[in-house]
């Protein structure tokens, strides 16, 4: 009797692991992609840039973040509002409320965005200044790759 009841405890315990095997399997398996992915993307240090921009205001802001975007010249652009710039314009400190454009972009389209940036811009002298990337998550960076043509 006492054999019995332990065989039945055995084949319980068997089954047990076998069902958390089956529902665990596709949380290890997206665990394991995604592990792989990280580690077999390999990425050139400076082969994408973060540009800055600053906007007088929020229409600006968008149409310009719109149209760089459409334009292939950024994968992305954050519109960070109600920043406070302080600086030194005609001999003179200025303190203005701004908005700034984050762009993510391909480093080789530096001078293309710089450009739409000068043509479609009302300050007299916009910034238009960039960052190379160095690192970041791989999945993203190949996302940027992809959305903006060489």
């Amino acid at each position: 009797m006492r054999s019995d009841l332990a065989a039945v405890g055995a084949l319980k315990l068997c089954c047990l692991s076998v069902l958390l095997a089956g529902l665990m399997l596709p949380v290890l398996r997206r665990l394991g992609l995604r592990a792989f992915s990280m580690a077999s993307d390999s990425y050139s240090s400076g082969t994408h840039s973060a540009a800055f921009v600053t906007c007088p205001n929020d229409t600006v802001a968008k149409e310009l973040a719109r149209g760089i975007v459409e334009k292939k010249l950024a994968a992305c652009v954050n519109i960070i509002p109600q920043i406070t710039s302080v600086y030194e314009w005609q001999g003179k400190i200025e303190e203005d409320s701004e908005v700034l454009l984050m762009i993510k972009t391909r480093s080789s389209k530096i001078p293309a965005l710089a450009e739409y940036v000068r043509s479609n811009h009302p300050y007299e002298v916009a910034e238009v200044i960039s960052l190379p990337i160095d690192q970041g998550n791989p999945p993203y960076l190949k996302w940027i790759g992809d959305t903006v043509p060489e």
